[in-house]
């Protein structure tokens, strides 16, 4: 799944974004979280567009983008689906977890479906290993997870903001 930000969406980006954290100490961070959330990742594209348009390297920018996990140069999906792999889930079965949400929704983890909808997010402990095993949907949790439950998560999901 790849991501092209039209001239026009860059132009959005820049009255929305950029003109808001324009005068900010240190705006980068702020900008790039804002590309993220709308984009679904940090684009080339717009990495170059902050560049020209803060005045900061291009280089900069991509060595912020490629240190901090919360960012990425692929677009996620509408909701981001893990499966605890913590000592408690693991010991619950969450590996037949894993394996179920990924035939269920034809994608290995670290990949999101085709339509969009789930990105499968490689997900240590949650905290939460009284539920185990838990699997988390953006910050839902959903604990003692079993098998025949997973598609009910996925089909209360796939009908927020996706399409089928």
């Amino acid at each position: 799944m790849s991501i092209y930000v039209l001239e026009e969406q860059l132009n959005e980006f820049k009255i929305e974004v950029i003109n808001k954290y324009r005068d900010t100490k240190s705006p980068l961070m702020q900008i790039l979280q804002e590309s993220q959330k709308r984009y679904g990742c940090v684009p080339v594209e717009v990495q170059e567009f902050i560049s020209k348009e803060m005045n900061i390297t291009t280089a900069k920018i991509n060595g912020v983008v490629s240190f901090y996990s919360m960012f990425s140069l692929i677009p996620s999906g509408r909701h981001i689906l893990g499966v605890c792999t913590g000592t408690a889930c693991y010991v619950k079965g969450a590996s037949r977890l894993v394996e179920r949400v990924e035939a269920l929704l034809d994608t290995e983890y670290g990949s999101t479906t085709e339509d969009g909808c789930f990105t499968l997010a490689h997900t240590r402990c949650v905290g939460d290993c009284a539920q185990a095993p838990v699997i988390m949907v953006n910050d839902e949790f959903n604990g003692k997870v079993t098998s025949d439950d997973i598609p009910k998560i996925i089909a209360r999901h796939r009908g927020k903001n996706c399409k089928k």
